[in-house]
């Protein structure tokens, strides 16, 4: 499913135009970041939760060379599905 399938769906669950669905959309997408970006955590009960982690320097090793790299520290967004998600995923077929 795409961002314009998911439009379609919301306008259709909501009983909403689909101009308003985008918007509706388009602003849940961007309070996620803006949060994301803060730092915040994010808890969706019943979904799952965002949270930025903290991903150390490594090393790896280049694959076309095989002469080994450093990696840097960055951050990066993780997602944990909840309960209810996690049990909805397993039944389906």
């Amino acid at each position: 499913m795409n961002k314009a399938d998911l439009v379609k769906e919301i306008s259709q669950k909501a009983s909403v135009n689909q101009a308003t669905a985008q918007k509706a959309l388009e602003s849940m997408l961007d309070t996620f970041k803006e949060s994301l970006k803060k730092g915040d955590k994010i808890q969706l009960i019943g979904f799952g939760s965002f949270e930025v982690a903290k991903r150390a320097e490594r090393k790896g090793v280049n694959p076309q060379t095989k002469k080994e790299i450093k990696i840097p520290a960055k951050k990066v967004v993780k997602f944990k599905a909840g309960k209810e998600l996690k049990e909805l995923v397993a039944k389906a077929k």
